[in-house]
């Protein structure tokens, strides 16, 4: 017989992440997450300071099959002028009715903390951190940060009634398989911006606070207008940024300033997951640690993570400038393969700028809702 139990002791937490693992066992390119980032994540993050979540496991008898988190994200409803509920960290066998147990337990509990409006995820937390059903692409892994899941998981959704709310996009590069007009057109695009006292440079990582301050104000502005956006507090930010900057590689951080005010970024991130996918259950001890420490010089891609200019500063170029300073560092290093993403479906602008540079959407996620 089935039944959910909520996720209340360390134990249980622990059962929570590891489930994943056994469920993907046999699949080449699941990529287990840190058990330590996803312990913190679900604990001691800066978000649950103003907002909650709760944690279901399923069970048929005493074995796991599926799991489920319930997500009161106040900040997103007064963001947005709503009153949704999300769900995320959703990992299920292919069993329709322990998927609807799982979404009727966790709508019943958001129900119960007044939430009246939609049903959305799936998203882990916001749109800020791993969020969308891959529903496109699933023959490859995963790059850092991103979701990956089995296609089975469309039907258990859309069985359960759930209608796409939004699509978001990927897109990849092999190789040298890039239009590199906008390297070759760097020199000429800064000396434009220059006269506007416009710069591109590299972060400053000995001013990382300072610079993560400034940087923060451009995110909250450039993806304001983005669908189900939410801007982040500034712990939570710095939370990111600290946790960013472990794995930063500065050759591909660039800002755009002007008279000492940063009014773009773009960052890319080494793939840690090329690692990530050898480290069994995502254990960093006992060996874990060094297969991170010996590999990381080995890492063959990249994913670009975020790259957004302020309102008034668009079209200017910059946009242009941070992806060509960022595609001279790929060319130089030699990788192999680089992605960009996600981008919104229906940011044409952004979309169309990725296209020109030969960019292919080869992985599209979804996300989901329904009334609650």
């Amino acid at each position: 017989m089935k039944k959910i139990v909520p996720v209340n002791s360390k134990k249980e937490l622990g059962a929570f992440i590891d489930f994943p693992h056994d469920l993907y066992k046999n699949d080449p390119n699941y990529v287990p997450e840190l058990f330590i980032a996803q312990r913190d994540l679900l604990t001691i993050h800066p978000f649950h300071k103003h907002n909650s979540l709760q944690a279901f496991l399923a069970y048929d008898g005493d074995k796991i099959v599926g799991r489920i988190a319930a997500i009161l994200n106040n900040s997103h409803n007064e963001h947005n002028h709503s009153n949704d509920g999300f769900w995320g960290f959703f990992d299920c066998i292919n069993d329709q009715e322990t998927a609807d147990l799982l979404f009727q337990t966790a709508a019943k509990w958001l129900k119960e903390k007044g939430i009246t409006k939609k049903f959305v995820g799936p998203v882990n937390f916001s749109t800020n951190e791993a969020c969308g059903l891959l529903i496109k692409g699933f023959d490859s892994p995963p790059v850092l940060m991103m979701t990956y899941n089995y296609p089975y998981y469309i039907d258990l959704i859309e069985n359960a009634n759930f209608e796409k709310q939004i699509d978001l996009i990927a897109w990849h590069w092999d190789g040298d398989g890039y239009d590199d007009k906008s390297v070759r057109l760097l020199t000429a695009l800064q000396e434009r911006l220059k006269r506007n006292n416009i710069v591109i440079r590299k972060v400053d990582l000995k001013n990382f606070k300072s610079e993560v301050a400034k940087v923060r104000q451009v995110y909250n502005s450039a993806w304001d207008q983005n669908s189900g956006f939410v801007p982040f507090t500034d712990e939570e930010f710095d939370y990111l940024a600290k946790d960013l900057k472990l794995i930063l590689d500065e050759d591909f951080v660039y800002v755009a300033e002007q008279n000492d005010k940063i009014v773009g970024f773009g960052l890319a991130l080494p793939n840690y997951n090329e690692i990530f996918q050898k480290i069994k259950r995502g254990r960093l001890l006992p060996t874990g640690i060094f297969k991170l420490l010996l590999n990381r010089k080995k890492i063959k891609s990249i994913r670009i993570y975020a790259l957004g200019v302020i309102d008034g500063y668009r079209k200017m170029g910059i946009e242009a400038c941070l992806y060509g300073s960022i595609i001279r560092e790929y060319k130089r290093k030699g990788l192999q393969h680089a992605e960009a993403g996600w981008t919104l479906e229906n940011n044409v602008l952004i979309n169309e700028a990725i296209i020109a540079i030969k960019g292919d959407p080869y992985k599209t996620y979804r996300i989901y809702e329904k009334d609650i």
